[in-house]
Order: structure tokens, then C-alpha cells, then sequence
């Protein structure tokens, strides 16, 4: 696997060394995506990513939401809100990856530059996830829209006006809220964001099975059998010992852990059902799927061999990586993705 030039060690010790100020005076995010040369190529832009961000944390006042989401599922949410008026300002609903949570640096970066812009700001944790393990120790996967569902209708309940944006497998899910669940998403729903989105399940497993893809594979790997140990730990009756040993790829964790808990047949029927790619042409509602032809975890041919709706805006870049689409940036962590959904999410008209 690509390890990056000497330049992402340097970047390891002293992170980037633009002020706040140089980041404020950033260009015009609808310009167009600028990496540095340096960092030009797939690996390089994810590892970067998890370098320059590693560090950020919420900082901001948030209130805990828990939101019922039906049989004995309860998510929580931590909303920032604006002062004064909660009806004037939009919310923005941020869903997290797999193995994240409402503290990943791509939900904080995102967030902070929300909030700076005059968003109210509501991170979700998908069941299960973060400090939402404590009130739910179930396992969430790719197809729970309706855990997504119940959220965006609970803070449309709240705000008038709510937009969404999610990550990886949270982008995914967003997306197929928005084709499969079309005529029960609120009204107050005005539109929505996935990045680097594996719309493709089966097709992002592969990817990862691929020569020069190990880390990734041994990263998630690690995530996954940890937290399985945690659920049986919290829930021995539910979650038996020892299921997690022997597993060696995402797929095989989805065969043996993730289809059976999720009610599906087998990883083959879970990426069948799960993935959002057939429901591109059913959104009703702008939506915008930002990908990266390098994605190393997403092949480009997953995202684009879908139709996707009038609606739907598809935007490939050449480079980008996989939630890398590290430059220059507004958002902290020289993330430039928020400042190109944000854009997109501020111009989507009421409905």
C-alpha cells in the first residue's frame, strides 16, 4: 500500500501551518477541490485526512436528544443550538461513518464550520454508537434508514427547516432514506449530502479485499471485533462469545455477525438490500453525492453506474481519497468537503 511522501510524516508532527485567519480568506469553495500536489493520490488523502484532524474536538455547549426510534432502539443525538430563535436558523442533522460516532473528527470539522455559518448543529450517533452505547448496545448497519428516519423526524419536530449530511456508510444511509423512505421523510427535510458514500456494498467489500488495501481492512477489523466484544459483554443473552474470532475481512464480519443480527440471509442479501445505488433515481429532494475517483475503498464505477434522479446532483473529483479531500479549507483539518455540501445544503430552497 502507498504510504505517502515525507511530507505526511512532517504533517504528522506539526500539522498545517495556516492561521485562522489564511483559513478564513480560503477560496471559494464552488471553485473547485485544490490538494496539493503533494498530496495528489488516494492513500495519501485518506491517511492525511485521519493526520490533520486527529486532534479536533467539540468544544461548543451541546444538549443530549434521545430519540425513540421503536423497538427498544434509542439514539442519541447532541444538538448546538443557535441563540435566539430556533425557527430562524436551519439545522444541519450530521451522520457519522462506520466505527464513528457524534466526536470523529470529519463530524466535529464539519460541525464547527456549520455552526460558525449560522447552522444550528445536531450530530447523530447511529444504535449503538459512541456514548449511545450506554442506551442501546445493539449493532446499527448500512440499512437502518428508519433509525435515520426517526431522528430527522425528531428534529423537524423541533427546527422547521433541517438539512443533512452524512459520511461513508452515513452517507449511504441518507441516501437511502431519501429513495426508499421517500413518502415518509418529513416535509421539513429540504436536502442532503453524502460523502464518499458506498452506494455499492458489495462492490466497497471488494475494494477492501484488494492488494494494497490492508489497513484499511485491519483498521476496520480491529473496530468491528472490539465493539462485537462490547455487545456481548453488555448482552451476553443476545450476542454469543467468540463469533468475531477468525474473521479476517468486513465481509466475512457482515456473513457471520452483521447479516443474522440485521435480519438478512447472508452479506450477499445485506449488500443487496442495503445499498443506496437502485434508490439514486427515486429522490425527490436535492441531494448532492460527493465521491473521488481515487477512493481506494470505493471504486469510482460503484458510484456512477446508477441513474440517479433530477434531483440528484453526482459531483466526481479525480482526487480526494476516501473522506480525505484534504486542501486549503474554511473547515478545520483542511477539510474542503463541508465547505462544498454546505454550499450545496445553504441554497436548497423550502419545500
Amino acid at each position: 500500500m502507498e504510504s505517502g511522501p515525507a511530507a505526511i510524516i512532517a504533517a504528522k508532527r506539526r500539522g498545517p501551518r495556516w492561521s485562522w485567519r489564511e483559513l478564513l480568506h480560503a477560496p471559494d469553495p464552488m471553485d473547485g477541490f485544490r490538494p496539493p500536489a503533494w498530496l495528489a493520490g488516494g492513500h495519501r488523502q485518506t491517511l492525511a485526512a485521519y493526520w490533520l484532524r486527529r486532534l479536533l474536538r467539540w468544544r461548543l455547549p451541546s444538549e443530549d436528544l434521545v430519540v425513540e426510534a421503536g423497538q427498544g432502539v434509542r439514539l442519541l443525538l447532541r444538538a448546538s443550538w443557535q441563540p435566539g430563535p430556533r425557527e430562524e436558523r436551519k439545522a444541519l442533522l450530521i451522520v457519522h461513518g462506520l466505527g464513528g460516532s457524534d466526536a470523529s473528527s470529519y463530524v466535529v470539522s464539519t460541525g464547527q464550520l456549520a455552526y460558525a455559518r449560522g447552522f444550528h448543529v445536531i450530530r447523530m450517533n447511529m444504535r449503538g454508537s459512541g456514548d449511545g452505547e450506554a442506551l442501546c448496545p445493539l449493532l446499527y448497519n448500512a440499512g437502518l434508514d428508519n433509525d435515520l428516519l426517526a431522528a430527522t423526524s425528531a428534529v423537524c419536530q423541533l427546527v422547521p427547516r433541517v438539512v443533512t449530511i452524512g459520511f461513508s456508510l452515513g452517507g449511504n444511509l441518507a441516501l437511502l432514506m431519501l429513495g426508499r423512505r421517500r413518502e415518509l421523510v418529513p416535509r421539513g427535510l429540504e436536502a442532503a449530502a453524502a460523502v464518499s458514500a458506498p452506494v455499492d456494498l458489495a462492490a466497497c467489500a471488494a475494494a477492501l479485499e484488494a492488494p494494497g488495501n490492508g489497513l484499511y481492512q485491519h483498521y476496520f477489523m480491529r473496530m468491528l471485533s472490539e465493539a462485537y466484544r462490547r455487545r456481548h459483554a453488555a448482552r451476553p443473552d443476545l450476542f454469543s462469545a467468540g463469533r468475531e474470532l477468525g474473521l479476517r475481512t468486513v465481509r466475512e464480519y457482515d456473513d457471520r455477525i452483521t447479516a443474522p443480527f440485521g435480519g438478512y440471509e447472508s452479506a450477499a442479501q445485506y449488500y443487496q438490500r442495503s445499498s443506496a445505488g437502485p434508490w439514486l433515481g427515486a429522490i425527490d429532494r436535492p441531494a448532492l453525492l460527493l465521491a473521488a475517483e481515487d477512493d481506494p475503498m470505493i471504486p469510482a464505477s460503484a458510484v456512477t453506474r446508477w441513474p440517479v434522479s433530477a434531483t440528484v446532483t453526482r459531483q466526481m473529483l479525480r482526487s480526494g481519497g476516501h473522506v480525505g479531500f484534504v486542501a486549503r479549507s474554511q473547515a478545520p483539518g483542511w477539510f474542503w468537503a463541508p465547505e462544498r455540501a454546505l454550499a450545496f445544503l445553504a441554497d436548497a430552497p423550502p419545500r
